[in-house]
């Protein structure tokens, strides 16, 4: 008896994918930068702490009320996983906080999180959902920068955690409604017709 372990999804698409999953926290990391956002500082860090919370609940609830047990298992693998790199990291690089307030600067916590409940929604259910919740894991790691929690290397490297657990362990969720099935043996043929609900 042999084993063998093959990937979820092959290393090349991966790689492409994770390309395109990069840019985009730059891009919103650089347009929230440069179009400053009328409010103050503890608001829009309050904001982001309660994206922190709310995203990874929503999405793991969503998982759970629509039944999904496969996306509830892949966001939990997921989940647990980021934790355990992003504070790993914490406690092995101990880099100050722009603010001086710590040193668990790197990397950035919020944004990790955040990003890997967008990864997965948007790996497991497509853009459609994906989207907005990946506006709101960059509004998350701009609220931690204009916080002066952490600067640009931490946010980018939460979210390239977060994406990363993500997508180890997500693959999208099938879309087969119903299965036509045929089978014969001897003189008698079997029709069958499997429907998911």
């Amino acid at each position: 008896m042999s084993i063998s372990l093959k990937p979820i999804v092959p290393l090349t698409v991966f790689f492409r994918k994770a390309r395109l999953i990069c840019i985009i926290p730059l891009i919103l990391i650089w347009v929230s930068g440069n179009h400053k956002i009328q409010a103050q500082n503890r608001t829009v860090e309050s904001v982001g702490d309660v994206i922190l919370f709310s995203l990874p609940t929503i999405v793991l609830g969503s998982t759970v009320v629509i039944n999904d047990k496969q996306g509830t298992w892949q966001f939990s693998k997921g989940f647990i996983l980021n934790q355990a790199v992003t504070y790993g990291l914490k406690l092995a690089v101990n880099k100050s906080r722009p603010n001086m307030e710590n040193i668990n600067s790197f990397p950035s916590g919020h944004t990790s999180t955040t990003f890997q409940s967008a990864s997965f929604i948007q790996q497991r259910y497509g853009w459609k959902y994906g989207a907005p919740a990946y506006v709101l894991a960059g509004f998350t790691g701009y609220s931690r920068i204009e916080a002066n929690k952490h600067d640009i290397v931490d946010v980018l490297m939460g979210a390239a955690i977060g994406i990363g657990s993500s997508y180890l362990f997500t693959t999208p969720q099938s879309r087969t409604q119903y299965e036509l099935t045929f089978s014969s043996e001897d003189n008698y043929y079997v029709l069958g017709l499997a429907y998911n609900f």
